[in-house]
């Protein structure tokens, strides 16, 4: 047999094993609400082939790749226990056992590792939350695919209307067609159909109610069943508590907005302060996706090095907002052609950082250039830090915030020499580090941080709404403080 021949017997071997996880995962997730990871990563509803890609991008971030045979025997162990609602991350789990030298086998060590999740300690199922839509822009689709892909067992969100101003003849169809393909992110992972008699939009079984209206105060959500809803804003018309306050209607309990607010609105970037929410909190921002591509790392490395002060330059990919062509625009240079233009314009992230991260003391500008990729931006994050460090330390300490830290779903890690913005696409961090592009010298770091403006950021959206909705479960194993 020649060395070919092993390694197709091998990939043979491995996608076997990838293939028969699934059917284990998928029953998890929907009898159990258990979601499978591997370093953050989401296992539920992937193919063969992404599984095992997901195993072998852990050789990016751990220094060698994860094999699916490391990763089945911990899954196996998973079936025997009697687990709850819980988000249980293999990747860990194998890390940490090969770290352990008790002698364990791995269903003792598995039992041990998520015990807060089994028996007596498990969390119970809880009542599904119904969640409404205002606005089915960009991020409102994104959202909308995120809440059908986490449906699950039906007890977590349950995605119930979108409120949409009337569009005209062939309305619905026009906007479920929207929402099965996207000339990004590619075809809707599931079957959609149109029931335009009861305007309603069926996504993998979840009924839809569309609602018409051309301001909040039109609707009475209790007319649809719905009740103590979470209502997320995707249009951006109204930023501070005032105007929020118009959605708090019949059936409606909180407002989250997807773009900065203003005022006193908290604007939360998950991972950093979504744990400040106070219980009684019905109106919050989840900050700009900018704002939240900046803050986790800013936090990584204020916690680690203390950072004296800070300047990030954004590079943009355009956006609806900007003109197709040249045209009238209340921003002077955004009326200059998106597509065929570089455009210097504000960004209001920097000054978002007080809000999310208040004890940081550093001043941190900012500043952005819009440029003409329709997806992914880079942040250029220049700190001054409080003492003198070495490209290697910041590196190590970064990589290991990635895989162990409480802030891992947020901050990413890629080490791929030729990387570039549409390899980010479908990112579901808040940030991706770029090994190769950091530098720093004495107390001086430049980290170089991918993000996929649209995906990652309804990403920490969802991660928010989940938060306040009481669906959030914990992770296990438990990731480092």
């Amino acid at each position: 047999m020649t060395v070919n021949d092993d390694s197709f017997t091998n990939w043979k071997n491995r996608e076997e094993i990838a293939e028969s996880m699934i059917p284990i995962i998928g029953k998890l997730h929907r009898e159990r609400d258990v979601t499978v990871l591997l370093h953050s990563r989401s296992l539920v509803n992937k193919s063969v082939v992404s599984i095992l890609k997901t195993h072998r991008f852990a050789r990016q971030i751990a220094g060698e790749e994860l094999s699916v045979t490391d990763t089945l025997p911990f899954l196996q162990a998973l079936t025997t226990l009697d687990l709850g609602p819980s988000q249980i991350d293999l990747g860990m789990l194998a890390a940490t056992y090969k770290a352990d030298e008790r002698g364990l086998s791995v269903e003792e060590f598995t039992a041990e590792a998520v015990a807060g999740a089994t028996g007596a300690n498990k969390i119970e199922c809880r009542q599904g939350r119904d969640v409404v839509l205002y606005g089915f822009g960009r991020i409102g689709r994104l959202v909308a695919r995120l809440l059908i892909e986490k449906a699950g067992s039906g007890n977590g969100l349950r995605l119930r209307a979108i409120v949409v101003r009337g569009g005209g003849a062939d309305d619905l169809v026009k906007r479920a067609s929207l929402l099965r393909r996207d000339s990004i992110h590619g075809q809707f992972q599931g079957t959609i159909t149109v029931d335009e008699a009861n305007s309603t939009i069926v996504a993998n079984g979840n009924e839809i109610k569309v609602i018409y209206a051309n301001d909040p105060s039109e609707i009475d959500y209790t007319a649809y069943g719905i009740k103590d809803a979470i209502l997320i804003d995707n249009t951006g018309k109204w930023r501070d508590r005032e105007g929020l306050s118009n959605h708090l209607r019949p059936g409606v309990d909180k407002v989250v907005l997807t773009a900065p607010g203003k005022g006193d609105v908290p604007n939360i970037v998950h991972g950093v302060n979504h744990d400040m929410i106070k219980p009684d909190e019905q109106i919050l921002s989840c900050a700009s996706c900018t704002t939240n591509a900046i803050v986790p790392p800013l936090k990584a490395m204020e916690d680690e090095y203390g950072v004296v002060r800070g300047h990030v330059e954004t590079v943009h990919s355009f956006t609806n907002d900007q003109n197709l062509l040249d045209n009238y625009h209340k921003s002077e240079r955004r009326g200059r052609s998106a597509p065929l233009n570089m455009v210097i314009t504000e960004t209001g992230a920097a000054s978002a950082v007080a809000k999310a991260l208040p004890d940081l003391k550093a001043k941190i500008t900012g500043s952005s250039i819009r440029v003409p990729v329709p997806d992914v931006s880079i942040a250029i994050l220049n700190l001054q830090l409080a003492r003198e460090t070495t490209r290697e330390e910041v590196l190590d300490h970064l990589r290991e915030v990635s895989l162990t830290s409480p802030l891992k779903r947020q901050i990413d890690f890629t080490s791929a020499p030729d990387a570039v913005s549409n390899d980010f696409i479908g990112s579901r961090h808040a940030s991706i580090v770029d090994a190769g592009a950091t530098k720093v010298e004495g107390d001086n770091a430049i980290l170089y941080l991918w993000y996929d403006n649209e995906f990652g950021y309804s990403c920490q959206v969802i991660r928010v709404v989940q938060y306040v909705s009481g669906v959030e479960y914990p992770t296990y194993p438990a990731p480092a403080v």
